[in-house]
């Protein structure tokens, strides 16, 4: 879950600027889209590559969610690219992207690779909250078949600075 500022003086990237870097290489935009387009560089969109298929994002100070089932590119033993990766977004609940097949790393991402890296929030100066945060890895037997649970949040929320 996410809270953007309230910024009525910001325009553009100014407004609410974050994001989850999925293996530090693409990028779900969390940005203050509320009312305007959904392109891609907005809230919802991989970042510079794909726009969300509707604007689902709710005005500032107001809790929003994210859920995204992501498989990473994949690689043969010889580090040749065999599979794009994939990516469904719900955002506030409505499916933004279904399966989408991303071919390349997304705006400032690392370069795509066979090595997991981490996943992490991105910080543009915007006092963006986050909380109620978890993955599951679904590489791991038995975790294949896991639908999407709903948590309680867990402690106080987190700001990212």
């Amino acid at each position: 879950e996410f809270r953007i500022p309230y910024k009525p003086m910001a325009r553009g990237q100014g407004r609410g600027n974050s994001g989850f870097y999925l293996q530090s290489r693409y990028e779900v935009q969390v940005l203050d889209s509320f009312g305007l387009e959904g392109i891609e560089n907005e809230c919802g969109a991989l970042y510079r590559t794909r726009r969300p298929a509707f604007n689902m994002c709710l005005p500032p100070l107001q809790w929003q969610t994210y859920d995204i089932d992501f498989s990473p590119a994949k690689f043969d033993a010889q580090g040749n690219k065999t599979r794009n990766m994939r990516i469904s977004v719900w955002h506030n609940g409505v499916l933004i992207h279904d399966r989408a097949d991303i071919p390349n790393k997304t705006g400032a991402g690392k370069p795509e690779g066979p090595e997991p890296l981490i996943t992490k929030l991105q910080d543009h100066g915007n006092p963006v909250v986050y909380r109620n945060l978890w993955m599951i890895d679904r590489t791991q037997p038995g975790t294949e078949s896991i639908s999407w649970l709903r948590l309680p949040p867990q402690g106080p929320p987190v700001p990212i600075r």
